[in-house]
């Protein structure tokens, strides 16, 4: 055999060996391996973690490990690892794979309805890594506080419900910058201007809109109910409002998983900063999240002389108002009736 037909088979030989172990690299590399049935899945990698806690982290969505290792190093993907939300697409080959561990996603953060700031921190603390306590810490932090004119009563104003966008890994201390932030957002010089039409400040419409809030879930009423409460805070009256000695009942017992449906004689001249019956003005903080309809409302009450309202017994969800105490009292007695007959004691 001559030299130029060995050289022309080794080269072959070289060529198909170079040939196969490409064809195996590629494999491993564009190869579909995922290995699990959803379309997609989120995995969560904590602040602080390394290589090895994504390992553990990804071993139950990849198929092939070694093949991810192979595309992971070839992209300094071990030197890199950064903490967050990631989303993993069914069949996703490794490439994909680490460019989606590169990526973190947003989480898509809504709130409204809360009950009180406890309530919230869980709320939040359930959708990103910060913890409940932990944000409680940051929503309270002295320094915090006394810079943006909140105390511990009334903190829970600043918050605005909505859809936000955050990184599922932002600290305690940064979700609440945002927040004020957010807030800030929200009360522009216009709404600012609108609050001192009424005599308010911003932290005061919104512990007046929570009253509001919890008043009435029909937004079309919401002005009017606000308007109420205006005409009473400008002639000293009490408030008088339901919600806010419910409030105080379950502050004073430690439990708001408690439905309270009614008020009595004992529950209205309890001792308490919330129980407007006894006390002149707002309470000392919002006894609930008011949405934006409620904080509008306050924003822009209807005007009128009504200075009375009760539940409605033929409008389930409105209210029967009055400017004077005499029509006041048959509407509130056709309600009282009405409420016995139900057979509702609490």
């Amino acid at each position: 055999m001559n030299l130029k037909k060995i050289i022309t088979i080794t080269a072959v030989a070289v060529i198909s060996v170079l040939l196969i172990y490409g064809f195996i690299l590629i494999s491993r590399i564009f190869s579909a391996n995922t290995k699990f049935e959803e379309n997609e899945v989120y995995v969560h990698v904590p602040t602080g973690s390394n290589y090895s806690d994504v390992k553990k982290i990804l071993a139950p969505y990849i198929k092939n490990f070694d093949n991810f290792e192979l595309v992971a190093s070839k992209r300094s993907y071990p030197e890199n690892v950064k903490p967050g939300r990631f989303l993993l697409k069914k069949d996703m080959n490794n490439i994909d794979l680490v460019r989606a561990m590169r990526a973190n996603v947003p989480v898509k953060l809504a709130f409204n309805n809360q009950e009180r700031l406890e309530n919230f921190a869980g709320r939040v603390g359930s959708e990103i890594e910060a913890d409940s306590t932990s944000l409680l810490k940051a929503f309270r932090d002295p320094a915090f506080l006394e810079a943006n004119g909140f105390n511990e009563e009334n903190v829970f104003a600043m918050f605005i419900p909505n859809t936000y966008e955050v990184y599922w890994n932002t600290s305690a201390e940064k979700f609440r910058d945002k927040m004020i932030k957010e807030y800030h957002k929200f009360w522009t010089p216009e709404r600012i201007e609108q609050a001192k039409k009424q005599g308010l400040t911003p932290v005061q419409v919104s512990i007046l809109a929570s009253i509001v809030h919890k008043e009435s879930v029909k937004r079309d009423e919401r002005p009017r109910i606000a308007g109420v409460y205006l005409n009473r805070l400008r002639l000293e009256m009490p408030l008088q409002a339901d919600p806010t000695v419910i409030y105080a009942l379950k502050l004073r017992d430690n439990d708001f998983d408690q439905v309270i449906k009614r008020v009595f004689y004992n529950d209205l001249i309890m001792k308490s900063p919330y129980n407007t019956y006894v006390n002149i003005g707002l309470p000392p903080g919002p006894i609930a999240m008011a949405d934006i309809t409620a904080l509008e409302a306050v924003l822009n009450p209807e005007k009128h002389d009504y200075i009375y309202f009760c539940a409605s017994v033929d409008r389930f969800g409105y209210h029967e108002f009055a400017s004077n105490y005499a029509d006041h009292t048959k509407n509130a007695k056709r309600y009282s009736d009405w409420i016995a007959s139900q057979g509702v004691t609490r």
